[in-house]
């Protein structure tokens, strides 16, 4: 006879008290009632909260925070007028040092949980300079309300927009675009686009700001081809906008939940900004890749060539190598340097910005790196080391059986989701490759978001 399945201790809509244990992987509050899990946003490890319960699952529920009865001593008063209804940041109402430890916590209960590998040494969390005002991109959906133009984020787990008048973790430049652009749409009479419906122009604005230039790039995101008073819209964006060089339109006729189209044009302007990282200048587009925290991101590339252990006499694979930004850093201590990437567009990208840095042992192939890397290894190439930066889903079992096979000295895994890095890390460490130590890095101040670099070696 099948054992019988365990009764659900909590009902919708009843309010329950909830001592809180931890943080789950979306900054939320996790605690447990009569055994059972309860996911409780806003709340935070070690607080005694009432909540009411909103769904309820086989095996967990979701509570709304009624009443924090016991409150941690981490917990401050957000900065943000806008928090509690915006969905952009988690963890504005826990001081920033928690934010630290919380952050390094995450990856040692996955890298416990997952890999089965609790003797490997995860680094305290190496923290933002500034926690505030740090994204050099912007993008927002456009709607209206009682008439009103709206501009910002969407509400937590909604596709309601909350009009957004000074994101904290925006660069300046940023809300400055936000502000104007709903100001022009509004005098002009230009009908931002309705999802439900599928009517209106204008769907987004997004903003590029260059942190080391100055230079700015405005993108309206339009469901029409035609821009409704575009010239005069251009003109009051140009007027109002300090450093602004570029002003882009895409065009995105879906009805779909992505935020660009495929067709892009220049209106006014440039077609690309400058930025820097290290001493690299790199050239932006409007679809380009480029890390939102300009600063935290030579953090991570130095780690991540730090862990390389390079000395000038080097050959290193670059996979997952998108617009080469790691692999330049890594071409300063190595003596050659090969980027993979499936994505044609971002290889030219790579290209270009090798060729402008004046970069010369550097080579970029277009391809999947399951079928590059064994071709490679075929015509004599052996890495000494191999970078792999993948997506959140991490890599495919193939790739990891692939990167083995080339027997480098050292894998170094950039990752921004620390469940997938866990997970390929077990797959390495039965391949006979153990991570030696991992290194969290702070780019999202003030979300649950955290980005890590692992080393990894032959056992």
């Amino acid at each position: 006879m099948a054992n019988k399945a365990p009764s659900v201790p909590v009902e919708k809509g009843q309010t329950y008290t909830i001592a809180i244990t931890g943080l789950g992987h979306s900054g939320e509050g996790v605690g447990r009632y009569q055994d059972f899990t309860v996911f409780i946003p806003g709340a935070l490890p070690g607080e005694t909260v009432t909540a009411v319960i909103i769904t309820v699952k086989k095996t967990y529920a979701i509570g709304r925070l009624a009443t924090v009865q016991t409150p941690s001593l981490h917990r401050i008063v957000p900065k943000c007028g806008i928090y509690s209804q915006c969905g952009g940041c988690q963890l504005q109402h826990l001081n920033y040092e928690e934010q630290l430890n919380s952050k390094r916590q995450q990856v040692v209960d996955a890298i416990t949980r997952i890999a089965k590998l609790p003797e490997v040494l995860v680094h305290p969390t190496l923290s933002a300079a500034n926690p505030w005002y740090y994204r050099n991109k912007m993008q927002f959906p456009v709607g209206i309300k009682n008439g009103k133009v709206v501009v910002g984020c969407y509400s937590q787990g909604s596709h309601d927009i909350v009009d957004t008048e000074n994101c904290l973790i925006q660069h300046q430049v940023n809300n400055d675009i936000v502000r104007e652009v709903r100001k022009a749409i509004q005098e002009l009479g230009i009908e931002p686009y309705d999802e439900r419906t599928g009517q209106g122009v204008i769907r987004h604005v997004l903003g590029r700001v260059g942190t080391a230039t100055g230079q700015v790039m405005i993108v309206l995101v339009t469901a029409t081809e035609q821009l409704p008073q575009q010239q005069a819209l251009l003109a009051c964006l140009q007027t109002r906008i300090a450093g602004l060089v570029s002003i882009v339109q895409n065009i995105n006729s879906k009805r779909t939940n992505i935020i660009m189209g495929h067709k892009t044009r220049t209106l006014w302007g440039q077609d690309t900004i400058t930025d820097k990282l290290g001493e690299f200048t790199f050239a932006i587009s409007a679809r380009s890749f480029f890390q939102v925290n300009t600063v935290q991101a030579e953090v991570l590339y130095n780690q991540a060539v730090k862990y390389a252990g390079l000395t000038g006499t080097e050959t290193v694979i670059d996979t997952y190598c998108g617009t080469g930004t790691i692999t330049l850093f890594l071409a300063r201590k190595a003596a050659k340097v090969y980027g993979i990437e499936i994505v044609e567009p971002a290889i030219l990208d790579a290209r270009q910005n090798a060729s402008s840095n004046h970069i010369s042992n550097v080579e970029f192939i277009v391809g999947d790196a399951i079928e590059v890397m064994p071709r490679m290894f075929k015509h004599g190439i052996r890495p000494d080391v191999i970078v792999v930066d993948p997506p959140r889903a991490g890599c495919e079992q193939k790739v990891l059986e692939t990167f083995v096979s080339m027997e480098p000295k050292r894998i170094v895994y950039v990752s921004c989701n620390p469940a997938s890095l866990a997970r390929d890390l077990a797959v390495l460490n039965d391949l006979g490759y153990k991570a030696q130590e991992i290194q969290p890095v702070d780019m999202f101040a003030q979300t649950f978001h955290v980005e890590c670099v692992a080393v990894i070696e032959p056992k």
